[in-house]
């Protein structure tokens, strides 16, 4: 496997930024690239839904 530098991970259990070593991998979002882009994890999961359901016809 090929080093791809510094992994960052959301852990949806704490509402915290972690690296490689945390939570169980079920209870967290990534890997990201950056700290940051792990910090907005949620709001990116929040465009993507709204993105789908903008495509598919879903609603609330």
């Amino acid at each position: 496997m090929i080093d791809e530098g510094p992994q960052f991970f959301y852990c949806l259990k704490h509402h915290t930024v972690e690296g490689p070593v945390g939570c169980k991998a079920k209870d967290r979002l990534g890997p990201y690239a950056t700290r940051e882009e792990a910090e907005h994890a949620l709001e990116k999961v929040k465009e993507r839904n709204e993105a789908w359901h903008a495509q598919n016809g879903g609603g609330d």
